[in-house]
């Protein structure tokens, strides 16, 4: 299952804004147009299910304040509202699912933010049945019900469980190899989620030992195709404090000589291995924001081949990917879907979300590259006047 659209209301910087979603879709656009806001969109609805530690106040607590959030264009409705739509495949002629979340903030007392409204339907045998509508009599009686949402309470939300673990599931990695690299120096505390890859080598090291030995030996493969002199890649544990590491080897002359750490890999590699781990791990949609930092033009160039590849050659349905990019040769890649590629452009209030027009779809289908087509549209017009 995937999420197919989303329609986000003084969310951030889009005043009113929709989107169509593919199996992997591409998000371009100028620095602080809103592509890392409408990621966090989705990061945002992954929060508020959690029923241990999280959900509703803290989701907006961890973005300071309902009042960071919302637009500032809002004027007329300063209601924060999203919706969400998921079905089977992006061509589904109706979604599975439709989730609503609208939220304000408390009118008297603590001013504390509120549900305005939450509702579920589910299409189902040919019709869209309703089966949850907020405010309820039960919030009327006790209007401290809205500081939750349904998808945080368990007693409540067993029939439409399906739509709660998917949310769950959404992954966010946005990984920055010196984190990872000197995390045992850098110290400090590490974010939930870990958004940043701090603790990526401890979700490695917590899966099964097939399982991790599966993955790196297909990573392996992959490494050795993009990476001169790369020969293996392993897992170990360190034999005094059992932390665990990862060890690639490099040829060599001498035979026990190539072996480096993680500490010693390059960053493009570490992010190269986080993003393919990622792409075997999970089944809820993966959010990346600018994948291509640190790679080899032409490793960017193939990343759309081989994320469609990793994808096609799982026995279940590979994840879900919305990624973020600014890379000409990555959009050069002729395999992708136009329809794939949103580009986000800032308006005189807030930002919109465009997909390609019926004649920029043609222009692909005639062979020219998202690279030609639509990027071009995505750069800040100024730019070659920047000076100090």
């Amino acid at each position: 299952m995937i999420i197919t659209h989303i329609r986000l209301q003084n969310w951030k910087n889009f005043l009113d804004a929709e989107a169509g979603l593919r199996d992997v879709t591409y998000l371009i656009g100028a620095n602080a147009a809103g592509k890392s806001n409408f990621l966090d969109a989705f990061r945002f609805l992954r929060d508020v299910t959690k029923t241990q530690g999280g959900g509703l106040q803290k989701a907006i607590l961890d973005r300071r304040g309902l009042s960071k959030i919302r637009c500032l264009h809002a004027r007329r409705n300063p209601q924060i509202r999203i919706e969400a739509h998921l079905a089977e495949n992006a061509d589904e002629p109706h979604p599975k699912w439709r989730y609503v979340l609208a939220l304000k903030s408390e009118a008297k007392g603590a001013n504390r933010p509120v549900i305005a409204a939450e509702e579920v339907y589910l299409h189902e045998n040919g019709r869209e049945q309703n089966l949850l509508r907020r405010p309820d009599a039960e919030d009327n009686g006790d209007p401290e019900r809205l500081t939750q949402t349904s998808l945080e309470q368990i007693q409540s939300n067993q029939a439409y469980r399906e739509l709660v673990e998917h949310f769950g599931s959404i992954t966010y990695l946005h990984l920055v190899p010196q984190l990872l690299k000197y995390g045992d120096f850098i110290g400090g505390r590490q974010m939930e989620n870990d958004p940043f890859g701090q603790a990526f080598l401890e979700r490695v090291a917590s899966v099964s030992e097939k399982t991790r030995k599966s993955r790196l030996d297909r990573i392996q493969r992959a490494l050795a195709s993009a990476i001169p002199q790369f020969e293996e890649i392993r897992f170990v544990r360190d034999e005094v404090s059992g932390r665990p590491h990862l060890e690639a080897k490099y040829s060599h002359h001498r035979p026990h000589a190539g072996w480096q750490r993680e500490d010693q890999f390059p960053d493009g590699t570490l992010r190269l291995i986080g993003l393919l781990w990622l792409l075997l791990d999970g089944d809820g949609a993966l959010l990346l924001e600018e994948p291509e930092l640190s790679l080899d033009e032409e490793i960017v160039r193939n990343l759309p081949l081989v994320i469609d590849r990793v994808r096609r050659s799982l026995k279940r349905r590979g994840r879900q990917i919305l990624l973020s990019t600014h890379s000409q040769a990555l959009l050069e890649n002729k395999g992708i879907d136009g329809r794939a590629v949103l580009r986000l452009e800032r308006v005189h209030e807030g930002t919109n979300i465009l997909a390609p027009t019926e004649n920029e779809l043609e222009l692909m289908h005639s062979g020219l590259s998202a690279a030609e087509v639509l990027l071009p549209k995505a750069h800040p017009r100024a730019a070659s006047e920047m000076a100090l």
